[in-house]
Formats: C-alpha cells, structure tokens, sequence
C-alpha cells in the first residue's frame, strides 16, 4: 500500500469522480440560468417597447400640468383683480352714501328751516 502510483491513481480517480458530480451538480443550474437569460432578454424587449412611450406619456402629463398650473395662477390672479375692484367698488359707494347722508341731512336741515320761514313770516 505504499505505492505511490496507487496513490496517484487512486487520487486522479477521486479528482475526476469529484469533477464529475460536480459537473452533474451544475446541468440543473445552467438550465436555469438559461431560462433566467430567456426572461431578462424577454423583459428588457419589453422595456424597449413599452417604456419609451411611456416615458413620453409622462414628459406631456408634466408639461399638461405646467400649463394647468399657469393657467390656475391667472385665474387666481384675475379673480384678485376682480376683487380687488369690487372692493373699490364698494369703498367708492361707501364715500358716496356717507357725503349724500351728510348731504341729506343739510338739505333736510335747510328745507325745514326754509319751510318753518316760510310759514312764520314774522320770525325774519
């Protein structure tokens, strides 16, 4: 038993029975990892097909929303505007009933007194 080609012998044969169960062991994974290529391959096709559309689809939903954007900023400012006016509006009628109040009551004022003169003649 101490032949060293026995030994060799022996140890080639453990090598190759070694490499041979290995290579065994692996059949299963390279057909897997051939099925994994196929649906990489059938996924970046899909890609390629179907995002550049999308991709597009979005780049026009971003530039629609820019222009809804801008057109609800001047609405908002329009309708500022519009308030703004109507509140002058309203601070404008405000001055005029206050002066016609106030012209109102000097007129009323000055009617009576013009009808009490007028009345009684004996108080000029």
């Amino acid at each position: 038993m101490s032949d060293p080609i026995f030994w060799l012998g022996l140890s080639v044969g453990l090598v190759a029975a070694s490499l041979v169960t290995v290579l065994i062991a692996l059949l299963p994974a390279v057909g897997e990892l051939q099925r994994a290529a196929r649906s990489v391959e059938k996924l970046a096709d899909t890609l390629s097909r179907d995002l550049p559309p999308t991709l597009d689809a979005l780049r026009l939903t971003g530039l629609e929303l820019g222009e809804l954007s801008e057109d609800v900023s001047s609405s908002v400012k329009n309708a500022s505007d519009v308030v703004e006016q109507v509140n002058q509006s309203v601070t404008g009628v405000r001055k005029r009933a206050n002066w016609l109040r106030g012209t109102g009551r000097s007129l009323g004022t000055g009617v009576r007194t013009a009808w009490t003169v007028w009345r009684n003649p004996s108080t000029r």
